[in-house]
């Protein structure tokens, strides 16, 4: 799944920047510490301050994906079956800049999330042409993204003509066992978190950059596990990586991570990433590994606030970003 270059707004960045300050964090998000990388021979990636950030499509697919998808348990769709076509209408909508919208409609502009999904529903008319009747639950998961889903989940749903409310149901290590059990009957899920949850092996990943293979297999993993899955949405929720716009055009106007590998080939980018990225297959190694990125060095940040901030100030010449931060809104 490839990710179109986004530009972040300065108005984004700063809303952004203090909703952020005011909500948890991880370790210290000082990007003290970090790692020191090869010599650099130049510096045609030292970083460059900038308010505007975007971006780099994934043009190798490093990161495994992680789009949008309706689960169902099992026993549920096959007696509704029109439900799975009523969100079905929300995947064949739903972009990664949708949900970034979504997300700053909520955690940005303060809208309620009822509102956000409600609007998005009725502008998008989801769930229309189907017809299906009966009550149904959504699930939710306990953050700001979840929930919008889910309602969104339950307008199209409404619409179609069932009887959908939403209901917050934890984490998945809750969430997932009690889906199958009935207890509630919908939830939004992510193709390749949940795929390598129902998988249990860690060592061994189960998804891949390809979306189509990776939905095979989530499919055949949801089987015996009573789950059924609709179509996936083109929004997905991913591990990603931005620069500036002042380095962007410093270096060409590139848009891909392969054209910032090869303009950044004199070893001289400063990457500043989460503590485990250097351990990681998705961050440092896939970097070095699969796009042939040499580092001046890694600096460790919390994700969000702290790396988009790091960024932004000129400390480091790439950020590790989520695909659908509300920082991306533009």
């Amino acid at each position: 799944m490839r990710m179109r270059a986004r530009v972040l707004t300065p108005f984004a960045i700063a809303a952004v920047l203090a909703t952020a300050a005011c909500g948890e964090s991880g370790s210290s998000g000082n990007g003290s510490g970090g790692s020191d990388g090869g010599q650099a021979s130049g510096s045609a990636c030292a970083p460059i301050a900038d308010d505007n950030l975007v971006v780099m499509e994934d043009d190798k697919e490093l990161q495994a994906v992680d789009n949008i998808i309706p689960a169902l348990e099992t026993t549920y769709s096959e007696a509704n079956p029109t439900a799975i076509d009523a969100l079905n209408t929300v995947s064949e909508v739903l972009t990664t800049e949708d949900l970034v919208g979504l997300n700053a409609a909520v955690d940005v502009e303060r809208q309620s999330v009822t509102d956000a999904a409600a609007a998005y529903v009725e502008e998008n008319d989801l769930g229309s042409g189907v017809t299906g009747s009966g009550s149904v639950t959504v699930g939710a998961a306990s953050f700001t993204e979840s929930q919008i889903l889910a309602n969104v989940y339950a307008g199209a749903l409404n619409n179609a003509g069932f009887t959908a409310t939403v209901q917050t149901v934890g984490q998945r290590e809750a969430y997932l066992p009690a889906l199958q059990a009935g207890q509630f009957q919908v939830f939004p899920e992510y193709v390749g978190t949940v795929a390598e949850y129902l998988d249990g092996n860690p060592d061994e990943a189960v998804v891949s950059g390809d979306l189509d293979s990776s939905v095979e297999v989530l499919r055949g993993l949801g089987t015996p596990a009573g789950l059924t899955f609709g179509e996936p949405a083109e929004a997905e929720d991913s591990n990603a990586f931005a620069i500036t716009v002042a380095l962007q055009e410093e270096l060409g106007g590139i848009t891909t991570m392969s054209e910032l590998a090869e303009a950044c080939s004199d070893g001289s980018l400063i990457l500043g990433a989460t503590p485990e990225c250097p351990t990681r297959p998705f961050c440092q190694i896939g970097l070095e590994d699969v796009y042939g990125f040499q580092f001046a060095s890694l600096g460790d940040y919390d994700l969000g606030a702290a790396t988009n901030q790091a960024l932004i100030q000129g400390e480091i010449s790439m950020a590790q970003v989520l695909s659908t931060d509300p920082i991306l809104a533009n």
